[in-house]
């Protein structure tokens, strides 16, 4: 008991490893989720220079009705997921969960979303979410993905 009990000790006072982007690798490739309503496409570039660039577009009707761009980097002690989407200003969100099949990134003062994640189902599926309260209710909007072949020469 005693020694259980210096054990957790030591985890919680003991500092913490850093993740680093590389962590979070298996987010690279291209990843779709197609429904009637949308398709949502997002493609990550391997991990390189401390950092993963991602992009990602929603189409209706075969029509670009939403883009991003994101960089994933090294912030002090936590991963930063730096967020440039369509229309709306630039926001940070920082880690809070890293492991190698999850990754939750928070910023509680942005209007919405205040969480994005990204959870690893499976080899060929990964499941991303944004979550956080808009005009006092709490969302959540899920995005189901599946890998897809990366355009352009193959």
């Amino acid at each position: 008991m005693i020694l259980s009990s210096m054990v957790l000790l030591l985890t919680l006072f003991l500092p913490q490893e850093s993740p680093t982007v590389e962590r979070v690798a298996w987010l690279q490739g291209c990843w779709e989720t197609v429904s009637p309503q949308r398709t949502v496409e997002e493609q990550w570039m391997a991990p390189r220079g401390g950092s993963m660039i991602g992009m990602g577009r929603t189409l209706r009707g075969g029509a670009l009705v939403e883009y991003e761009i994101v960089v994933i980097r090294q912030h002090g002690n936590q991963l930063a997921y730096d967020a440039h989407p369509s229309g709306q200003p630039s926001a940070v969100f920082l880690t809070n969960t890293v492991s190698d099949s999850l990754v939750v990134f928070e910023n509680p003062q942005h209007d919405f979303p205040q969480k994005i994640g990204y959870q690893r189902t499976g080899p060929d599926s990964l499941l991303a979410w944004v979550e956080g309260t808009q005009k006092g209710q709490t969302r959540r909007i899920e995005f189901p993905y599946r890998r897809a072949m990366c355009p352009g020469k193959q």
